[in-house]
């Protein structure tokens, strides 16, 4: 049976909340760590959070706008989103406080994490990497990929794998040829899978606005999936 709690944690004067989803919480276990999309910490992350839970993983849903807050809107989501797209550095210190705050629990391996993310959500996954927080591997799923002005010629040691789909309006095909070459600079190990006729969202089920370019895609999403814990067996150190 899975075994949920909060973990509040605090940045720059801000309260943040990251919802935890674990088999026990009495022992400590690998943990996936999950970035939210640009509406904040919601039903779709703690789902994953859940579902991490069910393979044996502590699975973490982390907060990165602060305590209660969601954007309802694409306006609001875009406002709250900003802030941190345009201050990578802030979202960088933003995401390392929070890996710390994941590390100090019990439950977790602190030298066995993997962190991840959906469209904003991974842009964030990947900064981590880019910055050398502390995690063997980060994964992004329809993330946004572009690189950050304050990293350049920083080595990246966590291993990378990207999951993307190649009809993404908000990600065309060339801005994954500019991420292929950054992750090649900067010696990383990584790799792309990219889906066929799939738009942006593809593993939010509530997705279906094709004039926006987000649709869910049921293939994509189980394919994704699939992939990803074949990546978490691969990365990660399994208890025995």
């Amino acid at each position: 049976m899975t075994k949920t709690t909060i973990i509040d944690y605090e940045h720059d004067g801000k309260v943040f909340e990251a919802y935890v989803a674990a088999p026990t919480l009495d022992r400590a276990r690998p943990a996936v760590m999950i970035c939210h999309a640009w509406a904040g910490r919601g039903e779709h992350e703690e789902a994953i959070a859940n579902r991490l839970a069910e393979l044996g993983y502590v699975g973490i849903a982390l907060d990165l706008y602060g305590k209660g807050v969601r954007g309802q809107s694409n306006e609001e989501c875009l406002a709250l989103m900003t802030p941190l797209t345009e201050n990578r550095a802030l979202l960088q210190d933003r995401l390392k406080q929070a890996i710390t705050a994941v590390h100090r629990q019990d439950y977790v391996q602190a030298d066995n994490t993997v962190i991840a993310g959906y469209c904003f959500g991974g842009l964030c996954a990947l900064d981590a990497a880019r910055s050398n927080a502390p995690v063997l591997g980060a994964a992004s799923f329809h993330g946004l990929l572009g690189k950050p002005d304050n990293l350049d010629g920083q080595k990246i040691s966590a291993k990378i794998i990207i999951f993307h789909g190649f009809d993404d309006p908000m990600v065309p095909p060339q801005d994954l040829i500019a991420f292929a070459n950054e992750m090649t600079e900067a010696g990383a190990d990584w790799q792309i899978h990219a889906y066929g006729n799939t738009m942006h969202a593809f593993t939010n089920k509530a997705a279906n606005d094709p004039d926006f370019g987000t649709v869910y895609s049921e293939r994509a999403d189980k394919r994704s999936f699939e992939s990803f814990n074949n990546f978490l067996e691969e990365v990660l150190r399994h208890l025995s």
